[in-house]
């Protein structure tokens, strides 16, 4: 009886190999090298940012007289007796009533003028870096101007209105027209920066959306509105973000514009006097009263916080809608 014999050699195991120094650094680098870049960022952030935030918070929850040698814990009572503070609410519609005054034409007429400076012009340019020029100018230096032209006895401003037959108007010590002087100088500062974010996000749009909607019939006008708004909403949303966050903390414009002994309080009756600076006047002179100023310091962070999770919601949701209409 023959026996057929298998030629085929015996399988041996597969012999495993080390890897080599060079691959493994390799995958070191591939896995950890990632959070070594962007460590230094976190570390500047944490001595610079959470440190200070955390140690406000324990400064606020005592009496800290920053003359005083003791600093006695008392809890939240800073936050309970600024709660009750009149001037502090007073303060909070200052800021509210100088952000809305100045957000809203602010954004309007930088969205205006970056559709103009889309269009083809002469010297493009130019005109791109001449509505920046406001924004490197010098805020006191811009205050200290803007203050000048609101005077109210030798104001230009009231000197046009005097030939137009309206009664000169005292801008430092009525409420409203200190709201409407401060406004103007935040606008006329911040207008061309957002104005060239929203340049940038309009050059991204596709020109063949404008071309098939002109061979539709559609004019400039149809075409910014049905078009160009539509898809700058979330370019929209993060200048009112931005706005939102440095309205909310406004102190160098109002506080150039009121001049002498207490122009930390915005005006005689606190006309213009904005959280920031009822924070500062509490925290240093004349009161020198730190955990209460930080107590304030925290309600402001709390402000803005709550004001930048609504405009989040609405980036996503408003963002959502816009990709929809591209999607079309």
């Amino acid at each position: 009886m023959a026996v057929q014999l298998d030629a085929r050699p015996p399988v041996r195991p597969a012999h495993r190999t080390r890897p080599s120094r060079g691959a493994r650094l390799s995958r070191f680098d591939t896995t950890y090298s990632p959070y070594l870049y962007v460590a230094p960022f976190f570390l500047v952030f944490g001595v610079f940012g959470i440190y200070p935030l955390i140690y406000t918070f324990w400064v606020s929850l005592h009496d800290w007289d920053l003359l005083g040698a003791e600093h006695p814990f008392i809890g939240f009572d800073n936050y309970t007796q600024l709660l009750a503070d009149p001037d502090f609410w007073h303060s909070v519609v200052n800021t509210l009533g100088i952000f809305v005054i100045s957000t809203v034409p602010q954004l309007l007429a930088a969205l205006w003028l970056a559709n103009l400076l889309n269009r083809r012009l002469r010297a493009r340019t130019t005109w791109r870096m001449a509505v920046l020029i406001p924004n490197v100018t010098s805020t006191a230096a811009v205050a200290i101007v803007f203050a000048v032209l609101f005077g109210r006895d030798f104001g230009m401003i009231n000197w046009l209105l005097d030939h137009v037959g309206i009664t000169a108007i005292d801008w430092k010590a009525n409420r409203f027209a200190a709201w409407v002087a401060i406004s103007t100088m935040v606008d006329w500062r911040w207008t061309g920066y957002n104005a060239l974010i929203f340049l940038a996000a309009m050059q991204a749009i596709p020109r063949d959306l404008y071309e098939s909607s002109a061979i539709d019939g559609a004019g400039r006008s149809r075409q910014f509105w049905s078009i160009t708004v539509p898809l700058l909403k979330p370019t929209i949303i993060f200048a009112v973000i931005i706005s939102t966050i440095g309205g909310l903390q406004l102190f160098t414009e109002p506080r150039m514009f009121n001049s002498g002994t207490n122009a930390i309080r915005g005006g005689p009756l606190r006309e213009s006097q904005t959280v920031t600076m009822y924070m500062f006047e509490n925290a240093f002179a004349p009161h020198y009263n730190f955990g209460y100023g930080s107590a304030v310091a925290w309600l402001l962070f709390a402000l803005i916080a709550v004001v930048a999770v609504i405009n989040v919601l609405l980036l996503r949701r408003l963002g959502g809608g816009a990709r929809k209409e591209v999607s079309r």
